[in-house]
């Protein structure tokens, strides 16, 4: 499976883009997607995911309300939407999918996903 993240660039504090996350190759019949960031120095962390095919969805704390992930169909590309940005959200965020492979599973944890995108990078200015 190939990841393909879009979407990032420069924007001042409050304003909003839309990143794109487009996959090619292996489908899988239940999945999750996901969008995680990091920012230099800090660890990845989980920023929003949606399973395929429910479409529910999960955000870390401090995305929820500001961010939306969604996906319109099966071949759509993940798309997450961020509104009132700030400069703490700059970062590369990337894209991953894993396989629903367990009853229950945690989409919040980097270890659930088996395939990586590289990234786009989002820069919030102030």
């Amino acid at each position: 499976v190939q990841l393909q993240a879009s979407g990032g660039g420069l924007v001042q504090a409050g304003g909003s883009l839309r990143l794109s996350c487009v996959a090619s190759g292996r489908t899988f019949s239940s999945y999750f997607m996901g969008w995680f960031r990091q920012a230099p120095g800090n660890k990845r962390e989980f920023v929003a995911a949606i399973n395929w095919p429910g479409r529910r969805t999960w955000y870390g704390d401090s995305e929820q309300g500001r961010f939306t992930i969604s996906k319109d169909d099966a071949r759509s590309p993940v798309y997450l939407q961020m509104n009132s940005l700030k400069p703490e959200d700059t970062a590369i965020y990337s894209c991953a999918v894993g396989r629903v492979r367990a009853v229950f599973m945690d989409p919040r944890r980097e270890d659930e996903y088996e395939f990586w995108g590289q990234g786009t990078l989002v820069t919030v200015s102030s």
